[in-house]
């Protein structure tokens, strides 16, 4: 059996819903009541977001790959980082270490694909929304990312911060948030949402807009990591 590592605490809610996806969707897979093996190394996100914040990118890096290696000493196959905002530097962590990483931007882009997206938005931390990563991965399937205004941005950014990252899904942040999909359905005419924050679907994943479907980065990343344990 193949042996699953988790870079989590990023933040702590979404890793719960790792862990759990990934039972139960393993479960689905072998109904013969078999459980995957899953090592999870919890690290520090207020680390994370203090260099992020400062633009620190070496540091993350540097304490990413930290926590890689005690989940490579774990002994685990292949291993995953349960967040979209730290992928800003995965190419250079893929490149520094010798487990096999399953990218959560790369299965995204190769869900949206198959959905036929052209012109999907993308919410997430600002951090996540305005850098590079995603725009480059999806324009190598021919997708185009569409980011929220700088308005929306800031607004998204601050209710990632100080709510969802803490636990916090309060209702009408709920429907400020599809307030903004409807803009951008108009405005921008996007055809697709990317919940490019692990948070996310903890506030989004009962919401719908007809025509605007949403990509849930932690199920999606789930599936795949369920490909890899079953291969």
């Amino acid at each position: 059996m193949k042996t699953v590592g988790i870079i989590g605490g990023i933040g702590p809610e979404s890793t719960i819903e790792y862990y759990r996806f990934i039972i139960d969707e393993y479960r689905r897979r072998q109904p013969d009541g078999a459980n995957p093996a899953i090592v999870i190394n919890s690290v520090d996100v207020n680390k994370l977001v203090r260099w992020m914040t400062d633009g620190e990118h070496e540091a993350v890096a540097n304490y990413l790959l930290a926590g890689l290696e005690t989940l490579s000493n774990a002994g685990v196959d292949f291993a995953v980082i349960a967040a979209n905002t730290p992928h800003i530097v995965f190419n250079r962590v893929r490149a520094r270490t010798a487990l096999p990483l399953i990218s959560i931007v790369e299965a995204t882009s190769d869900k949206a694909k198959s959905m036929g997206m052209q012109r999907p938005a993308l919410f997430g931390t600002r951090f996540t929304m305005e850098a590079k990563f995603y725009p480059e991965v999806f324009a190598a399937a021919g997708i185009s990312i569409v980011i929220p205004n700088e308005t929306e941005r800031a607004f998204i950014h601050d209710k990632y911060m100080n709510e969802l990252l803490p636990g916090i899904f309060a209702a009408r942040t709920g429907e400020q948030l599809m307030e903004i999909v409807q803009r951008m359905k108009l405005r921008d005419e996007i055809d697709g949402l990317i919940l490019g924050g692990t948070e996310l679907p903890l506030i989004l994943r009962d919401s719908k807009i007809e025509g605007v479907p949403f990509l849930d980065t932690t199920r999606i990343h789930v599936d795949r990591i369920v490909d890899n344990l079953l291969a």
